[in-house]
């Protein structure tokens, strides 16, 4: 049995039935809906978030507590040695760096990986953590390995409407305006700080290419040499869902593509109606590992 043990937050994608499979602790995020507060996935259910986006209600991100954070850590340092904490990329958050400044009072036996990732990508590091530390890598052997290859990931996202890019500040009204006229679709890049442009396009079909083709240069260039993972996230419909991973996999055949639902915090900004892909490279430590079988119970279809 591990001494180590890999605790997360909600970003990750990871659900509670997956948290279970895995061994895995996931902390809630929290969000203010009209100044109410919820916890996605415990009083907050992405049907429920997107209901209350397209009725325009008041939707605001927020982080865990500390003390929520520190009752986390404390209950698995009873049954383990060590803790490994994933949080979301600092880039998009200060509860990485909060949670640095919490774990200089553990002595040691508490290590905060800045793995400067969120949904899918944030979601393999955490698989990744967990088979590193089966393998006996201590905590802070994790923390290392994770931190340098942190970067070497990306996702790609293009949205539906404008509405919430303008909402956040992303893009300006009167380019908002514009844009839903002309129907441009902005292609959106995560790579380590921050959600930053990467394309504009006209139409959804243009918007996905676009992805397709960023992903498969990042494939067969920047990961030149590396197996990669291919994943795709959304916040469409189910089946609008299924159509685009039909496309991922005819794009990328032979590759396991997996779809989840793209975590809540970009969902904020992005809205309804979205679709994206991620690439992750592989680390050489663990080499391939089969996600599909890590997460689902033997004889479960894995969601997508």
């Amino acid at each position: 049995m591990s001494n180590v043990a890999v605790i997360t937050d909600s970003t990750s994608g990871i659900t509670r039935q997956q948290a279970a499979i895995l061994g895995v602790e996931v902390i809630p995020m929290p969000f203010f809906i009209d100044g109410e507060l919820y916890y996605e996935g415990v009083n907050l259910s992405h049907e429920d978030f997107y209901a209350c986006l397209q009725r325009g209600a008041d939707v605001r991100t927020s982080q865990p507590a500390l003390f929520d954070i520190a009752e986390t850590w404390n209950r698995a340092l009873r049954s383990y040695d060590e803790v490994v904490y994933i949080p979301l990329t600092s880039g998009l958050s200060t509860a990485c760096h909060t949670a640095v400044q919490l774990a200089a009072e553990y002595e040691g036996r508490v290590e905060v990986v800045d793995n400067k990732r969120i949904s899918w990508t944030l979601k393999q590091a955490v698989i990744e953590a967990v088979t590193l530390a089966r393998e006996g890598a201590s905590a802070r052997e994790i923390r290392r390995i994770l931190e340098r290859d942190a970067l070497e990931a990306s996702i790609y996202i293009t949205v539906d409407t404008l509405k919430y890019l303008k909402k956040g500040g992303r893009i300006t009204p009167a380019a908002a305006s514009i844009g839903t006229v002309l129907n441009i679709k902005p292609v959106l890049q995560i790579q380590g700080e921050r959600l930053d442009a990467f394309a504009k396009v006209r139409g959804m079909k243009a918007a996905k290419a676009t992805m397709l083709d960023a992903v498969q240069n990042d494939v067969e260039h920047r990961f030149l040499g590396h197996r990669a993972y291919i994943r795709g996230a959304y916040t469409c419909s189910d089946a609008e869902a299924a159509v685009w991973q039909k496309e991922i996999q005819a794009r990328f055949p032979g590759r396991q593509v997996l779809l989840d639902p793209l975590a809540l915090n970009i969902a904020c900004h992005v809205g309804p109606g979205a679709v994206a892909i991620g690439c992750i490279r592989q680390l050489d430590e663990t080499g391939y590992l089969d996600c599909r079988s890590l997460l689902a119970p033997a004889g479960e279809k894995f969601a997508g």
